[in-house]
């Protein structure tokens, strides 16, 4: 194994034993933000120093972080950056690891003397240090976040939201599911739900696995109903989904899983533990879902989420 490869098994291995330590203690780290002593205030995904938000597993990465450090800002951003402002990273400050992931062409010789392009994945690691760990930031990094829409507004935003994606969503029965065959969303109907954020974190759910069909984004769920692994996937990319979404969408999600989802853990635990770059695989996808998502909002087509 090569030196580059070597770096790269050792961040998949890091990052998985992170969350794999919290699961194990019953605690689903993406579910972190939304704890009692942060309901109250703004839950965003984490930003980067032009406000651009995070994607994919460093939102995960940077919500833990922030989290475990008791940061009060979302802004993150590399000790370069904090220079190029004027500013500085205090001394003896330990900075977060964030990921990049990207693909790199190499020309090859085939069997034939001819030239082939092979696409080679690499995944980069960085530090990024949170607003609270720099001294001399210009006073704009120091402001609290905007007010956000009062409840009411917020709610009907939500409620746009996804009636802009087209998705066919039915009321009725005590479930929640996405029906492929049928290309439908069935919802309980909003009245049994304990408060309207916890039926549009449901919903957010279902819609991220109502992007997989293939004229969407194409995520293969054909093996969801035979592969207790497959679903378990399925399910992890669905409430991953509903968590990036959620905080978009500035609702603040049930912290309890549903019952019908508590039986997941032990099933998340084995997936990360058996495949090391499971966690990377199901943000990525969570990402692409809530992207689709995002693109066929209207006011939103052209402003695409940072990677």
């Amino acid at each position: 194994m090569g030196n580059k490869e070597k770096q790269r098994v050792d961040l998949y291995n890091r990052i998985t034993d992170r969350i794999v330590e919290d699961l194990t203690k019953g605690v689903r780290p993406w579910m972190k933000p939304w704890n009692a002593a942060n309901t109250t205030g703004r839950i965003t995904r984490p930003l980067r120093y032009n406000d651009q938000p995070y994607s994919g597993v460093n939102v995960l990465l940077l919500w833990s972080e922030g989290m475990a450090r008791g940061y009060t800002s979302s802004k993150w951003m590399t000790f370069k950056q904090a220079l190029e402002l004027g500013a500085a990273v205090r001394k003896e400050e330990r900075g977060a690891t964030v990921v990049f992931a990207s693909r790199l062409t190499k020309s090859e010789t085939d069997g034939n003397d001819g030239e082939v392009e092979r696409e080679i994945p690499f995944l980069k690691a960085y530090s990024v240090f949170n607003v609270d760990q720099i001294d001399g930031l210009p006073a704009q990094y120091h402001q609290r976040p905007a007010p956000v829409l009062d409840p009411v507004e917020r709610l009907e935003h939500a409620d746009r939201f996804f009636r802009n994606t087209g998705a066919v969503i039915r009321h009725g029965g005590n479930q929640a599911f996405f029906a492929p065959a049928a290309d439908l969303i069935q919802m309980p109907v909003f009245e049994s739900f304990k408060d309207a954020a916890s039926y549009y974190a449901t919903l957010s759910h279902e819609a991220t696995h109502w992007t997989a069909p293939a004229h969407r984004i194409g995520r293969d769920l054909s093996r969801y109903a035979k592969d207790k692994t497959e679903r378990a996937r399925e399910e992890l990319i669905a409430e991953l989904g509903s968590c990036f979404l959620c905080a978009d969408l500035g609702i603040a999600p049930e912290l309890e899983p549903r019952p019908d989802h508590a039986s997941y853990l032990g099933s998340w635990l084995k997936v990360l533990s058996d495949d090391r770059k499971a966690i990377f695989q199901a943000a990525a996808h969570a990402q692409r879902a809530v992207s689709f998502l995002h693109a066929l909002q209207p006011e939103r087509a052209d402003d695409r989420l940072a990677a």
